[in-house]
């Protein structure tokens, strides 16, 4: 597998632009990705029983397993706007449409940013007809649409692959955006995934579904889900290679692939975490199934105290064993391993002789490592996160301002 240059319109028929509404206080804030012919289509949205009018849209339009666009702004998002709210999404979908010359069920609408807020559909409409003027295949068009759809991202998020199988050339690009409300099933962050491959709608959402539950359901900034989270993947057959299915010794390729390209941008998440300085890596074993396991991982993942202490590089291993107890599973603490990095800190129930100053270099890494071992099983899984900082509570403090 090769990573290329690109993100969304890395693949074969795809376009992309971007405009500045004045949503944000500076830069892009409406994307438009355009697939030149009709794609095959899968989503997943948030588990928030609160969604925002763009979500309740584009679930019910993405059920026809095909769509042609996607228009999406940020700095406003379109939650707990009620009727009017769902008719700005709608509005949305109709001037995409228009402009681009398809049919409004075919315009994926997504919208992120501050909830509660109308609109400024005056605004949002002039953005959608400048992006719809300026769309093109280009690396820097793809760009300008992964700026767009940015809050408090630090930098953009995108990558682009491509691997060969058999007689398929496969190309897969993606752009997400994240930082914060970051939590297990997809919380404030949007992800839009293009490939040139022609894949069935539903092979393309048994796909979609593995990989997002091994990437963007396994992160985790501040514990927080958001109203507004969505995945999309277009699959366009326009490389003209032969069907991916079951049939076809391609789809296991075609899985690694996409695989890769949503631990990527998942992984880009937690590092642009707000106000984050390291990334975590939680991995639970020795668990009856890895379901027990993650949910494990979640909840140390997940614990302000944990996040707080690695923050401060503070070895406070009982706060990780605290919060592993709290996961509402069954633990046997005679049975546990905890090591921080290679460090052993806690085995049999007590604590483990360990060297300190091993331990503070361990804490002092960009990249800290929390491996847990439950001695009930053989399952294991793996949880990203990150610290919680300062700057994170300075951020959210003063978003709206």
């Amino acid at each position: 597998m090769e990573v290329i240059q690109g993100g969304v319109t890395a693949p074969r028929g795809f376009l992309a632009g971007a405009a500045r509404c004045g949503l944000k206080k500076e830069g892009y804030d409406l994307g438009i990705i355009l697939s030149e012919r009709p794609a095959q289509a899968a989503a997943m949205f948030t588990t928030n029983q609160i969604v925002a009018a763009p979500i309740v849209l584009s679930r019910e339009a993405v059920k026809r397993g095909e769509m042609r666009a996607v228009v999406v702004n940020s700095g406003n998002a379109n939650a707990c706007t009620g009727e009017k709210g769902y008719e700005n999404a709608r509005t949305m979908a109709e001037v995409a449409a228009s402009s681009l010359g398809i049919s409004p069920d075919e315009v994926f609408v997504a919208s992120t940013g501050i909830i509660g807020e109308q609109l400024p559909m005056e605004k949002i409409v002039s953005g959608i007809k400048d992006a719809a003027k300026d769309l093109w295949p280009e690396i820097q068009s793809g760009h300008a649409f992964a700026q767009a759809i940015s809050t408090t991202d630090t930098f953009i998020k995108e990558i682009a692959v491509k691997t060969k199988a058999g007689g398929h050339v496969i190309t897969i690009g993606g752009a997400a955006k994240g930082a914060g409300m970051i939590a297990p099933n997809m919380a404030t962050m949007l992800c839009f995934l293009t490939t040139d491959c022609l894949v069935p709608s539903k092979v393309l959402d048994r796909c979609l579904n593995h990989s997002v539950a091994r990437s963007f359901n396994r992160i985790s900034v501040d514990g927080h889900m958001s109203t507004n989270d969505a995945v999309l993947i277009l699959a366009n057959g326009e490389s003209d290679d032969p069907v991916i299915d079951d049939a076809t010794m391609a789809l296991p390729i075609f899985q690694e692939a996409l695989d890769y390209v949503t631990d990527h941008l998942a992984k880009a998440i937690i590092r642009d975490g707000e106000g984050a300085t390291k990334f975590v890596v939680i991995e639970v074993s020795g668990a009856p199934t890895e379901t027990y396991a993650l949910q494990v991982a979640r909840a140390v993942g997940n614990s302000p105290l944990v996040k707080t202490a690695i923050n401060g590089e503070d070895p406070n291993w009982g706060r990780i064993i605290s919060a592993a107890g709290a996961a509402g599973i069954p633990l046997d603490e005679k049975r546990l391993k905890l090591y921080i990095g290679d460090v052993l800190v806690f085995e049999g129930g007590v604590s483990a002789a360990s060297a300190r100053e091993k331990l503070l270099e361990e804490m002092k890494k960009k990249e800290v490592c929390i491996r847990l071992h439950l001695g009930l099983g053989k399952s294991k899984t793996e949880f990203w996160t990150c610290d919680l900082s300062h700057e994170y509570v300075t951020i959210n403090a003063k978003y709206r301002t």
